[in-house]
């Protein structure tokens, strides 16, 4: 059966989530769960993603995401092939970590709804999501709060006050859209609300809910979107015929996708040899010591989704190995040894 398309565009809100090959874990400790969050927060700095909620079991992961660019596949290849390339490396460990395709459901936005209640389809994702403990019962509301379980937004996001969380964790607009106020007794209500539901008397129904005949749950099974009826038309108008002329292609073949990862590293290149004063083919025949072109291929990896084959292909660095020595070798320097115009760069 041919692989169902992938639909993208600017300002697009998913629900995705992956789980472990043949259902096994993912992660192993604690440094492993931090290696998650951390690799999250890169993926978003490099692809501007705003993640809503996110909740990370032992087994598989839960994200709610919008992305600014039409990235969504770039994104999570490189999220997931890094991640994977991380755990196997730490754990000494060798082939896939998630098991089949990851799960990316569309849910209602503002961009494509005319009505005023779209964000109740993510508000019942952020609950689905932020209940997840609680329905494979490590939290029970009133013992354990919902809050307690570290891994999850809830616990390092919302419960927190601004200070205290990432910048690419969008939970001024969650608990706007909750109906929340971004201040303690705001924050304090959600998390009372969520245990409450915890502790109802089906614990393990947590967070479900069904509209229009549909449930997270059924999405996940056999869905592509979740949002009302006009929400669904608008994206078969915008999206449909492309979507069926793909049906029989990769993904990656698609008039959907643009590479964005190679646009914002070409871009990169351009503002290099502006603030180096020199060509493209200069920048490419600098010597090994030379740290300009290190300093380049540096931000490229810091700063896009682009393969290391491609920072080595595209900056003459022999090979992706050559690539990733030279990125972790230029990562290592003290700033106070860097010459200052290469410090600059860095610092843009």
């Amino acid at each position: 059966m041919p692989r169902s398309p992938r639909i993208q565009y600017e300002n697009a809100i998913y629900h995705i989530m992956a789980r472990g090959d043949r259902r096994e874990p993912i992660v192993f400790d604690d440094t492993d769960r931090e290696m998650f969050v951390r690799t999250l927060g890169e993926l978003c700095a490099k692809t501007g993603w705003e993640v809503f909620a996110w909740v990370l079991m032992d087994n598989h992961y839960h994200l709610a995401v919008r992305t600014a660019d039409a990235n969504l596949v770039e994104g999570m290849t490189w999220f997931q092939n890094t991640f994977t390339r991380r755990i196997n490396t730490r754990h000494r460990l060798w082939g896939h970590l998630f098991g089949g395709r990851y799960k990316a459901i569309l849910v209602e936005n503002e961009e494509l709804s005319s009505g005023s209640h779209w964000g109740d389809y993510l508000v019942a994702l952020m609950d689905y999501l932020h209940l997840n403990p609680a329905r494979a019962g490590i939290v029970d509301g009133t013992s354990v709060s919902v809050a307690d379980y570290r891994w999850s937004s809830l616990a390092q996001g919302y419960a927190l006050s601004p200070g205290k969380r990432p910048g690419w964790l969008a939970v001024r607009e969650g608990l706007d859209l909750l109906g929340e106020r971004d201040e303690a007794r705001g924050r304090r209500r959600l998390v009372e609300r969520l245990d409450r539901w915890a502790a109802a008397e089906r614990p393990k129904e947590a967070g479900w809910v069904e509209k229009e005949g549909q449930s997270l749950q059924s999405t996940l099974r056999r869905g592509w979107y979740w949002g009302t009826e006009e929400f669904k038309e608008r994206l078969l108008e915008r999206f449909g015929e492309e979507a069926k002329k793909k049906r029989n292609r990769d993904d990656r073949s698609s008039g959907l996708l643009k590479d964005h990862g190679i646009r914002d590293a070409e871009n990169l290149i351009e503002e290099a040899c502006e603030h180096y004063r020199i060509s493209i083919s200069e920048l490419r025949r600098k010597r090994r010591g030379d740290w300009t072109r290190a300093s380049v291929a540096w931000r490229i990896w810091k700063e896009t989704t682009v393969s290391q084959s491609w920072i080595a292909d595209r900056l003459n660095l022999s090979s992706s190995a050559n690539a990733s020595q030279t990125i972790r070798r230029f990562d290592a320097v003290k700033e106070k040894e860097l010459p200052a115009l290469i410090r600059k760069w860095k610092q843009l």
